[in-house]
């Protein structure tokens, strides 16, 4: 599913933010922040790991999330990734929704890198929450719940993608208040 953050989250992190839920349970979850593009290049990140970049040079790795901000995980559609299938991909990514996959190897990365997905994401950092808190923060309507649909995870305009989603189930983001820094809310927008 997807947590849209409402407008009373004033948390940098979180404002206005879109966050893929990968893993939720007692213990706690799991997340990637969809539409935090960041300022650097995924061929800078690689470059760095002597992996080579054959994508698109202007391709940026997004912000996952406040937490092990130097760990990185790859998004990616299985269809047309250069990862080959198998038994052995199966073992080091996972399906996260039907046709998408998630990986933190290394050697998955190296393949990706050579023949990217045309729905690739570089995330640096995740989004994480502690036993019950994110239950806490949805019955506090800190977050709105809605379905996963890719072109929100991969937005060409991820600064649009909040907006996109409210839409998608039927909110209209002029509709809900602005707040301000400290907690209190307005009526204009």
């Amino acid at each position: 599913m997807l947590l849209l953050a409402m407008p009373q989250v004033q948390d940098p992190f979180f404002h206005k933010s879109v966050v893929f839920l990968i893993e939720h349970n007692d213990a706690g979850s799991f997340g990637l922040i969809a539409n935090r593009p960041s300022d650097i290049g995924v061929a800078e990140i690689l470059t760095g790991m002597e992996i080579e970049w054959r994508g698109e040079s202007s391709q940026l790795a997004y912000f996952g999330g406040p937490v092990q901000p130097q760990l990185g995980t790859v998004l990616f559609d299985e269809a047309t990734c250069g990862i080959d299938g198998g038994a052995e991909a199966d073992a080091t990514s996972s399906e996260v929704f039907p046709g998408l996959r998630i990986t933190q190897h290394v050697g998955d990365l190296t393949q990706l890198a050579g023949a990217p997905s045309e729905r690739f994401r570089l995330f640096l950092g995740y989004a994480g929450w502690g036993e019950g808190q994110l239950v806490r923060e949805i019955e506090r309507n800190d977050w709105l719940i809605a379905p996963v649909r890719m072109e929100l995870l991969f937005a060409d305009n991820p600064e649009g993608a909040w907006g996109d989603a409210l839409r998608s189930v039927g909110v209209d983001p002029a509709t809900l208040p602005s707040w301000t820094p400290d907690g209190g809310g307005s009526d204009s927008n």
